[in-house]
């Protein structure tokens, strides 16, 4: 049995595990990053960034479809899904490639394999033992299904979907949070009759009620139905389809069940527990600086309990790599991190609902909502929402609420507003370009700061 040392040994390749190891070895740390699969992992592969290729181009055959409304002769003759999965996996074959150079340049030894952590510091690969001074535990997640609800066949998880070769008929989503609103979106823009099945009161349920309401609207528009508070009890397929029922008696027939109910923590068969480790429900319990029950052992990512989201875990293996170098960073704010869904109209949200600031605050806390009809760009994008801000009793806004197409592009300035603890009367005098949907934020700071502009009493 081998052992190779390093400042740093990372057990997983994605968002978390690589921004660790890139930071770290930019700090001058010698690491080792172990990874089974491909670098970038579920993210880069199999979530974020094949989704949003599909959601791009679900976008291009809408504005195909609807080119006449705005003067311009266009056909939309259905979708060749072969050229959309081309499209597809070059975005990400090129990042994949790009990711692997920057491995390389950053001199960061690369092994391939599955890693078991054997406790200390120490993580083994294929009989070679890798110690470090330090280990991040980065394993990631995968996709959860209900007891009694087995993936196979007509019966799909979100990586299924993504290299589907034909356009499905008819479609059940069941779980109407992020993931599965998203292919719903796309579904719909391919032609395809789509139902979601969300067991709690709304779509996108952890966002603030006025995000829910407004996309329940425009996907009724849409003609993309969704059945809220009703729990589903079984499904059953055959050559021909899925059945899928529902606690409320309802039948629905498909060609496809996706299940979208979210992402576990893939932390079981790395040898957590046995080494140690603190696990509760699956995820691995840390401290707010990331560390887990052990010494020198931290973990980052979607098996840390929060948002399992890949720009978290990615801030997170910075973090971690700097507190490993002795730069003892600021701890990561969670309700400071951004939130989008991809879907056709975009969600986007930083901080607060208006329910938590309420818990947090009071009932003293203040809102404004700013309609996207006052807002020309959002006009010329032939989009509809608007902002929400939730402002605490005499104090700065605590959370950014928005809906709309393209909205997920202005969560950087909110993200800025949320975290500098701006007031109404901090961002009101700032300029936002015109036409912008950026304008829209500056509005609704405008209106809450006592003088609105393009506001309708």
């Amino acid at each position: 049995m081998t052992d190779t040392s390093a400042d740093l040994v990372i057990l997983g390749g994605g968002s978390g595990g690589y921004a660790a190891a890139f930071r770290a070895a930019e700090l001058g740390l010698s690491v080792t990053l172990i990874e089974k699969d491909k670098l970038g992992g579920t993210c880069l592969h199999r979530g974020c960034i094949p989704t949003k290729a599909l959601l791009h181009a679900a976008e291009v055959a809408d504005e195909t479809r609807d080119a006449e409304a705005v003067g311009v002769k266009a056909a939309f003759e259905g979708i060749d899904i072969a050229g959309v999965n081309k499209y597809k996996d070059g975005i990400v074959a090129r990042l994949y490639k790009g990711l692997q150079g920057l491995a390389k340049a950053h001199k960061v030894n690369l092994v391939e394999g599955s890693g078991t952590f054997v406790g200390g510091t120490t993580v083994e690969v294929d009989g070679t033992r890798y110690t470090g001074k330090n280990v991040i535990l980065a394993t990631g997640s995968y996709s959860r299904t209900l007891p009694g609800l087995e993936l196979g066949g007509r019966i799909i998880a979100s990586e299924q979907a993504l290299s589907l070769d034909y356009v499905p008929k008819k479609v059940v989503v069941l779980g109407g949070g992020v993931i599965g609103v998203e292919f719903a979106s796309v579904w719909a823009s391919f032609g395809v009759d789509v139902t979601i099945v969300e067991a709690l009161p709304r779509l996108v349920p952890n966002e603030d009620e006025f995000a829910s309401k407004q996309l329940e609207r425009a996907f009724r528009r849409r003609k993309i139905a969704f059945k809220t508070g009703v729990k589903f009890t079984g499904a059953k397929q055959d050559d021909n389809g899925v059945s899928v029922s529902l606690e409320s008696g309802e039948t629905i027939e498909a060609d496809l069940l996706l299940v979208a109910v979210g992402r576990g923590p893939n932390s079981a068969g790395h040898g957590y527990e046995e080494a140690g480790v603190k696990i509760d429900r699956g995820f691995v319990l840390t401290d707010e600086r990331l560390r887990t029950n052990l010494p020198n052992v931290y973990a980052v990512g979607d098996i840390v309990p929060g948002l399992q989201l890949a720009h978290r875990g990615f801030q997170q293996g910075i973090f971690v790599a700097e507190e490993i170098a002795g730069q003892n960073p600021r701890v990561i704010d969670e309700s400071g991190i951004p939130r989008v869904t991809y879907s056709h109209p975009e969600v986007a949200s930083v901080g607060l609902t208006e329910s938590q600031a309420k818990d947090k605050y009071g009932s003293d806390v203040t809102t404004f909502t700013y309609d996207l009809g006052g807002n020309g760009k959002s006009q010329i994008l032939k989009t509809s929402g608007g902002v929400k801000l939730v402002k605490a009793p005499d104090g700065p806004v605590v959370g950014v609420h928005m809906v709309g197409d393209r909205v997920g592009e202005l969560i950087g300035e909110a993200q800025l507003i949320y975290s500098w603890e701006a007031f109404p009367e901090d961002v009101a005098p700032l300029i936002h370009a015109h036409p912008t949907q950026t304008e829209a934020l500056g509005e609704a700071f405008l209106a809450l700061a006592g003088k609105p502009l393009h506001v309708h009493s």
